[in-house]
């Protein structure tokens, strides 16, 4: 498949780099998923602001590289780089 190896690559790195909002995206949905009705909602708004951090941050990783190809090359590599997101890190899914 082709940009296989570089999307693992980003997201590996991305892994790495992004470890501390990745455990804070994990404690997170934890607190959300014991939270009372009472403070449900402000537990899930805390949730999606770190969810919307990271998938921030992969969308400058996947456009900052699309930007150096060309269009229909740049195409393919974001359907797969958001197909790859899916797979390995469903909660920063890209939904552009």
């Amino acid at each position: 498949m082709r940009f296989a190896d570089l999307i693992k690559r980003q997201l590996d790195l991305f892994r790495e780099d992004y470890t501390d909002l990745i455990e804070a995206c994990d404690r997170a949905e934890r607190a959300y998923d014991r939270a009372g009705r009472e403070e449900a909602e402000e537990r899930y708004a805390a949730y999606l602001e770190l969810v919307e951090e990271g998938t921030d941050a992969l969308a400058e990783i996947r456009d900052g590289y699309a930007a150096t190809l060309g269009s229909e090359t740049a195409e393919e590599y974001v359907v797969r780089f958001d197909a790859e997101v899916e797979r390995r890190l469903p909660r920063f899914a890209l939904e552009l």
